[in-house]
């Protein structure tokens, strides 16, 4: 068992956690490298903040420990977590009010040593 060499969030990020589940579903369980890769290439909003997270939790793999190398690493845990919503009132016909809930949402993802699983 492979154990987490190391941890980075993104808290308060814009956009629904439904949405960005979509794209950590598609890095869950890949190496760095190849997760780089499919956030460069996804079309998705929650794409660019999910690849920042990515490169800082790397970065922070090697602040901790020198010696690990980045191209052994793999995306053990990635979770999405619902944060708080924005409530604003939009005007509607005939002195209404819409009520607009702006979403946000946390991201974790953990990352660790793949070099003695294959």
């Amino acid at each position: 068992m492979a154990a987490i060499v190391s941890t980075a969030t993104v808290r308060h990020l814009r956009g629904s956690a439904q949405k960005a589940r979509l794209v950590v579903d598609m890095i869950r369980g890949k190496h760095v490298g190849e997760a780089q890769w499919v956030l460069a290439q996804a079309k998705k909003y929650a794409a660019a903040p999910i690849r920042k997270l990515l490169d800082s939790a790397v970065a922070n793999a090697i602040d901790k420990n020198p010696s690990v190398n980045p191209d052994e690493l793999l995306v053990k845990t990635a979770f999405v977590d619902e944060g708080f919503r924005m409530k604003r009132v939009r005007p509607a016909p005939m002195g209404r009010a819409y009520r607009v809930q702006k979403r946000t949402c946390h991201i974790t993802i953990q990352l660790a040593s793949a070099a003695g699983e294959e």
